[in-house]
């Protein structure tokens, strides 16, 4: 079983444009289950699809399970048993010593530009990029499994 301790942050636009970026990787994915904290989530990229299982946290842990599937088979499911898409474009980007996953979502959460970085315990100390400003862990709205629901372009 693998343990997920995530901090999320927002990410300041303008600073963002004037970092140098690795190819980002185009994901599209929808829910089957996002209710009570747990989720589970199909997402494709290009070149493969996942399947994705997230208990409820507790603190800043949580429970994930993540596994490959053939692609045509996230698609089919994407259409099939999802509602609302989620499209965004996610950069991992090294600083400190650290990977940082920055999703820049389009479609109907365009303009939300949202940081995170995966720690090993949940008092690991971190250095955070001039780009990320509010952290924004504790605000179930910026979770994934909300903006499929209650898109940020409508907030």
């Amino acid at each position: 079983m693998g343990i997920e301790i995530e901090r999320k942050f927002l990410v300041d636009h303008q600073k963002w444009e004037l970092v140098t970026k690795p190819a980002g990787t185009p994901y599209k994915q929808g829910y089957l289950l996002a209710e009570n904290g747990r989720t589970v989530r199909v997402r494709i990229s290009d070149k493969m699809g996942y399947l994705n299982l997230k208990s409820k946290s507790t603190n800043r842990s949580r429970a994930e399970f993540e596994y490959e599937i053939p692609l045509e088979d996230g698609k089919a499911i994407l259409d099939a048993f999802t509602g609302t898409v989620i499209e965004k474009v996610r950069y991992r980007i090294p600083y400190a010593g650290n990977i940082w996953e920055v999703d820049v979502f389009s479609g109907d959460n365009q303009g939300l530009i949202v940081a995170e970085i995966e720690l090993k315990s949940e008092d690991q100390e971190f250095d955070t990029p001039a780009w990320v400003t509010d952290e924004v862990t504790d605000e179930p709205r910026y979770t994934n499994a909300a903006l499929s629901k209650n898109p940020f372009g409508q907030w």
